[in-house]
């Protein structure tokens, strides 16, 4: 009780300082009351003024706090922006850079008439491989027609639909192209092998096949044209009982980035025309 009474007489005599400093505030500077009073007053000033110090300190400190926290969020802002400015400018230089590269590689293959065709979608599974692209029946997309890139040979259209079209791998189980070994002409089939990329099959025993050898279309029977890059052959596999033997492949395209391809409307190309295998002793 005393504590509260104690508090209601310091309020009441701030209050009256305040109000008295008020008054004399509006007299003139050299009026003898004014100077009286504020000799008296002044210790209670500079007292209120001491005690206010730590306040305005703190007050001044939480100001520049929020000054700096204004600005990091700026900069944050800013960096942000900044970010987002360069990924832009990333994807526009690799956008660039296909086209550049897809501009050489029609230079290179004049009598192709190219369509050029955005992946929008991809099977997922290890067995039935395909893409989904942008293109369809109304823009001239068939059933069958070969889907490249400047890397090589992605695969063949296998469904068409008015405005898209499923474009099966050459990694599908059910895929098959006649290729040959680019350094002996040795002829085969490339047929999808599961989970391990290519198989070439069916390369007689006495053709030369190594490591590294690159494997190209050979155009025989017409579905695709000759010369595009299959793969490369990462192991020989020769059994001496065996009629043929066969050459794991590894894809030249990357078949789980691809985000644009070129689907082959028509070509004249002629096959490649296999050289002769010498014959034994």
């Amino acid at each position: 009780m005393k504590e509260s009474r104690g508090r209601v007489i310091t309020l009441i005599a701030i209050l009256a300082i305040v109000l008295v400093w008020l008054v004399l505030d509006s007299l003139a500077p050299s009026n003898p009351i004014r100077t009286t009073v504020s000799r008296i007053v002044s210790p209670v000033q500079y007292a209120i003024h001491w005690l206010g110090t730590p306040f305005r300190a703190m007050a001044d400190s939480f100001k520049s706090v929020q000054a700096l926290c204004d600005e990091n969020e700026a900069l944050r802002e800013e960096n942000s922006s900044l970010r987002n400015q360069i990924i832009i400018l990333q994807e526009a230089q690799l956008e660039n850079e296909f086209l550049r590269k897809q501009l050489a590689f029609k230079d290179t293959v004049p009598s192709y008439r190219l369509l050029s065709a955005e992946v929008i979608g991809r099977d997922p599974s290890e067995i039935f491989q395909y893409l989904i692209i942008d293109r369809g029946s109304e823009d001239g997309v068939r059933v069958k027609m070969p889907v490249i890139t400047a890397d090589g040979l992605v695969g063949r259209i296998s469904e068409v639909g008015p405005v898209t079209s499923r474009v099966m791998l050459l990694t599908d189980a059910s895929s098959s192209v006649s290729t040959l070994i680019q350094r002996s002409r040795a002829t085969g089939m490339t047929q999808g092998y599961p989970g391990r990329g290519l198989m070439m099959r069916y390369i007689a025993q006495t053709d030369s096949v190594k490591e590294r050898d690159l494997v190209l279309t050979s155009g025989l029977g017409g579905a695709f044209p000759p010369k595009l890059v299959v793969g490369q052959v990462v192991e020989v596999r020769q059994l001496d009982v065996a009629m043929f033997q066969e050459a794991l492949v590894i894809p030249a395209v990357n078949f789980t980035s691809l985000e644009n391809v070129m689907v082959v409307i028509s070509f004249e190309e002629q096959p490649v025309e296999p050289q002769p295998t010498p014959e034994g002793p």
